[in-house]
């Protein structure tokens, strides 16, 4: 009797929560020591799954989780970045932090740290493929692990907080969890595209210009 009472008592939700949350903790502290993983669209979707469950606080559960994760990763990476630096032949995490900031997001980053110091953060964690170059804006300032630390506690907050939103407008458009989930994840992937799509349409103006110059000097005013 014993143990039909229990088996009657795991229901699918519960389920999903033993595995769901601790799965959801893993892959965002990966996703923010390896900048590969879509740590957004997992968040949005763990958010979606919540949003159709009858447990209590299933929600701020996936809260809770998602921000944590994100800065034990983000803390973490900025660790193992500054011991690169402090090495004499640099550090592997140190290089992929470098490969992944570009100069042109590096120089930005580092002119919006010097503007607004730790703040800028923040709008690291909310601008995609921004949280890298502002780390390391960050390294190359030699900022404090515990400043650091600081600044990134609202950043991951903000961070999960928006991608839940995005997961609970995709959960309440649809019936359907999984319809919720294909809709956030799109959504977030275009939300991660779409930047580097503007920089590279906007990459290849300056490249056009010569050629109309060489045409018409005169008449082409980027040549005044």
């Amino acid at each position: 009797m014993f143990l039909a009472a229990t088996g009657a008592a795991v229901t699918p939700e519960t389920t999903q929560q033993a595995i769901g949350y601790p799965s959801l903790f893993l892959l965002v502290l990966i996703g923010a020591l390896v900048p590969v993983v879509p740590t957004g669209a997992l968040v949005s979707s763990a958010a979606v799954v919540a949003f159709h469950q009858t447990t209590p606080f299933a929600l701020l559960l996936v809260f809770a989780v998602a921000s944590l994760a994100a800065f034990l990763g983000d803390v973490a990476l900025y660790w193992l970045g500054r011991r690169g630096m402090g090495s004499r032949n640099g550090s592997r995490w140190l290089e992929a932090i470098r490969v992944r900031a570009p100069e042109d997001r590096l120089s930005q980053a580092q002119e919006k740290l010097s503007d607004h110091g730790a703040t800028v953060l923040v709008l690291s964690r909310l601008v995609p493929a921004g949280r890298i170059p502002v780390m390391l804006a960050c390294l190359l300032a030699k900022m404090p692990l515990r400043a650091f630390a600081r600044g990134d506690i609202p950043a991951c907050l903000a961070w999960a907080a928006t991608y839940q939103v995005i997961g609970i407008l995709g959960g309440s458009l649809f019936d359907e969890p999984w319809e919720g989930v294909v809709a956030a994840v799109v959504l977030t992937v275009a939300l991660g595209l779409a930047p580097g799509l503007w920089r590279r349409v906007r990459g290849t103006e300056p490249r056009e210009r010569p050629g109309r110059g060489t045409e018409n000097p005169a008449g082409d005013p980027g040549n005044r």
